[in-house]
């Protein structure tokens, strides 16, 4: 039976740490989450980074433009508004934004010490020059968190990356990569990503593709992480969530693996509020 990699476990260190931290402080760290019109997966993540702010007395408010017909400049507009309150120390916008709204457009305009996400092109730069200036991104801090937690050491082992997307695969190679991993990104265009993925020592599976990596794609002694999640609603209407890797077929070949859900879906919460702290303390609240 493989080492189950559980999120939810690692998640709650974090989130009594960052509860400790904060309480020491005079004033509390703010998290504004700009979200336009009503989308239930959206609501649903949106909902669970409230519950955990109110767990480590961290404050959350939602900055809601309730029509989808909000310009770009409006929404521009907005996120300068929140640039200028020197009371929010981090910003997000939470995704998917309804056409013809950029998200990545949209992004560029956060104040980069205030992008929780990691996403501005300057944190991107700086995650790239490994040089400890920027923000990094929520998930790939999260997937090294999980690594390190369940002590499986990343310096100079071989990490395949499936995905190579800008907000997801690319910057989890990178955060590994500056951890001293040897890399290797598969992705829809490289031939034969079975025998590649098979040579792994670590295997971070992020394609989007529900169930895609099955044990034709492992071998034994492997550690796989599954960050992929998608949610389909099967024939009797009920709600599945899926991972990109088919853990059934693939548990028992490997020595460990992340579940789906429960695995790094949480890390990102987490990590998102270690961003948050840490932004508060360089923006010199205390």
């Amino acid at each position: 039976m493989p080492k189950i990699l559980d999120g939810k476990v690692v998640r709650d260190k974090i989130m009594a740490d960052l509860k400790e931290k904060i309480s020491g402080f005079s004033s509390v760290p703010s998290l504004a989450i700009i979200q336009i019109g009503g989308n239930p997966d959206s609501d649903i993540y949106v909902k669970r980074k409230i519950a955990f702010a109110k767990k480590i007395g961290a404050n959350v408010f939602v900055v809601n433009f309730p029509h989808k017909e909000v310009s770009q400049e409006e929404l521009i507009k907005g996120i300068n508004k929140l640039n200028r309150d020197k009371s929010v120390n981090g910003i997000i916008i939470q995704s998917p934004l309804p056409a013809p709204l950029d998200w990545f457009k949209a992004i560029e305009h956060i104040d980069p010490m205030k992008d929780v996400d990691g996403v501005h092109n300057e944190n991107v730069k700086n995650l790239l020059e490994n040089n400890g200036k920027g923000i990094t991104p929520a998930t790939a801090r999260g997937v090294l968190s999980l690594l390190n937690y369940y002590d499986i050491p990343v310096k100079n082992k071989n990490v395949v990356v499936m995905g190579r997307s800008r907000l997801v695969g690319t910057p989890i190679a990178t955060v590994l990569k500056n951890a001293g991993a040897k890399i290797t990104i598969c992705h829809s265009k490289t031939v034969d990503p079975e025998k590649i993925t098979r040579e792994a020592d670590i295997l971070v599976v992020a394609i989007g593709k529900p169930e895609l990596v099955g044990a034709d794609y492992v071998r034994e002694g492997q550690t796989v992480i599954d960050v992929g999640i998608s949610s389909i609603i099967k024939d009797d209407g009920t709600r599945k969530i899926y991972g990109d890797v088919d853990f059934d077929s693939v548990k028992e070949m490997v020595s460990a693996i992340s579940p789906v859900p429960g695995g790094v879906g949480p890390m990102t919460v987490a990590s998102l509020f270690q961003n948050l702290v840490e932004a508060f303390e360089k923006q010199g609240a205390k």
